[in-house]
C-alpha cells in the first residue's frame, strides 16, 4: 500500500496551510467573539479556488478529490474551525446540483460560488427532524407551473447568509414508501416569503452562520425542482458518505491543531525550574494525543480515498471515520486544555476554543450514535 501523497497534493496542502496562517489566524478569535460571518476572508479564500473546490472545471471549481478535500480541510480546521467551516461548506448542497441538476441548474448556481459571489445551503432539518430526516414536514404542492413551499428549517448552516438554498421536502405524503415522497428544491433567499431567523449562542464554530429558515408560501418554478419528484432521499443518502468523510476531515484538523499548541506549550511553560514538557505525565499525554490523531486521519483518507473509488465497505468506512474521528478531536482538544491549565481554561488561547469547537463534529452529519447503528447496520448487512 502506498501511504504518500503525491507532490501536486503536499502543494495543496501547504499552501492552503500558508492561507490559513496568514488570513484565518489573525482574525479567528474575533470572529468568534463577535459570532459574524468573515465574508472578506471567505472571498479571499475563493481567489484561491477554495469555495466549491470539488466542483467540475467547467463549472468553475478546481476538481479536487475527496481526498484532497480532506487535505484542505484538516489545515483550515487546525487553524480555526469556524471560519474553516465558512470557507469549506461556502457550496454546502451543491453535491445534489452536481449529481442530479440540470445542465441550467448547473450554470445558474455553481459558478457564482466559486467566484466568491455566492453562498448556498442545505436545508434538511427541522425542530422535529433531525437524525430522522423521513420525518421532515416541510411540504411544498404543485401548483401550476410553481412549486409552494411551507415549513420550518432548522439548524442551517450559511442560513442567514446564503443566497439559495437546496431544500428537502415532503411533496407526496401518501407514498407507500416511507423513503419516498420526498423531494429537493432549489429556493433563492429573495423569493417572497422566505426568512431567515440567525442563531447566536453557539458553543463553537461561532464564526459559521446557524440560522433558521421559515417558508411562508414561497414559491419556486418547477424547473427548481432537482432530479425527479420523489427522489429526494435517496438522493440525500448517495453524499452522506462524501461529507461523513468530510466531517471526520474537520475532526482530524482539530486534533491537529490542539496537538501543535499543546506540544508547543509544553516546550514553553515552565515549572519547578524546567519546561513542563520534560515530565513524564506532560508527555505519555503527548503521545496518546498525537497517536490517537494520527490514526483519525489515516481512517479519513482511507475513506476519502473510497468515496474517490467508490468502494463496496465505503458507507461503513464513512461512518467509523467520522465515530472515531470526532471523538479523537472531543478528546485530543480535552487533554490541550488540560495541558495549558489555567490559562487554557480563557480564550487568551486557541485551545479554548478548539475545545469548544470540537463537540459540533459528534452532532452535525449524523451523531455519534447514529454512526454506531450505520456501522452495525452495514456489517449485519440490514440495508437502509
Amino acid at each position: 500500500m502506498d501511504y504518500s501523497l503525491s507532490d501536486e497534493q503536499r502543494a495543496i496542502r501547504e499552501e492552503v496551510r500558508r492561507f490559513a496562517e496568514n488570513e484565518v489566524a489573525p482574525v479567528a478569535g474575533e470572529y468568534d467573539e463577535a459570532e459574524t460571518y468573515p465574508a472578506e476572508v471567505v472571498r479571499k479564500a475563493s481567489e484561491m479556488g477554495l469555495t466549491g473546490a470539488h466542483f467540475p472545471v467547467e463549472y468553475g471549481g478546481v476538481g479536487y478529490s475527496s481526498l484532497e478535500n480532506a487535505l484542505v480541510t484538516e489545515e483550515l480546521f487546525a487553524v480555526d474551525p469556524g471560519i474553516g467551516l465558512c470557507i469549506t461548506s461556502a457550496g454546502f448542497g451543491a453535491e445534489a446540483i452536481i449529481s442530479f441538476g440540470t445542465d441550467d441548474q448547473k450554470e445558474r448556481f455553481l459558478p457564482p460560488i466559486t467566484e466568491g459571489e455566492s453562498v448556498m445551503g442545505a436545508a434538511i432539518s427541522e425542530p422535529q427532524a433531525g437524525s430522522d430526516v423521513t420525518s421532515v414536514r416541510t411540504r411544498a404542492e404543485k401548483d401550476g407551473d410553481e412549486w409552494v413551499i411551507n415549513g420550518t428549517k432548522m439548524w442551517i448552516t450559511n442560513g442567514s447568509v446564503g443566497d439559495y438554498f437546496v431544500v428537502m421536502c415532503q411533496t407526496d405524503p401518501d407514498a407507500d414508501d416511507r423513503y419516498a415522497g420526498f423531494s429537493q428544491l432549489i429556493v433563492e433567499a429573495d423569493r417572497d416569503g422566505f426568512s431567515a431567523d440567525k442563531i447566536t449562542g453557539k458553543m463553537g464554530i461561532r464564526a459559521s452562520d446557524t440560522a433558521e429558515l421559515v417558508f411562508d408560501d414561497v414559491r419556486v418554478p418547477e424547473e427548481n425542482l432537482v432530479g425527479t419528484e420523489g427522489m429526494g432521499f435517496l438522493q440525500l443518502m448517495q453524499f452522506f458518505d462524501e461529507t461523513r468523510t468530510a466531517v471526520a476531515a474537520q475532526a482530524v484538523g482539530i486534533a491537529k491543531g490542539a496537538c501543535d499548541r499543546a506540544l508547543d506549550y509544553a516546550k514553553e511553560r515552565e515549572q519547578f525550574g524546567r519546561p513542563i514538557g520534560d515530565f513524564q505525565a506532560i508527555q505519555h499525554k503527548l503521545a496518546e494525543m498525537h497517536t490517537a490523531t494520527e490514526a483519525a486521519r489515516q481512517l479519513t483518507y482511507k475513506s476519502a480515498w473510497s468515496v474517490d473509488n467508490d468502494e463496496d465497505q465505503l458507507t461503513a468506512l464513512a461512518s467509523m471515520a467520522k465515530e472515531f474521528a470526532s471523538n479523537v478531536a472531543t478528546d485530543v482538544a480535552d487533554e490541550a486544555v488540560q495541558i495549558h491549565g489555567g490559562a487554557g481554561f480563557v480564550n487568551d488561547h486557541d485551545v479554548e476554543r478548539l475545545y469548544r469547537d470540537a463537540k459540533i463534529t459528534q452532532i452535525y452529519e449524523g451523531t455519534t450514535e447514529i454512526q454506531k447503528n450505520i456501522i452495525a447496520r452495514e456489517l449485519l448487512g440490514k440495508g437502509i
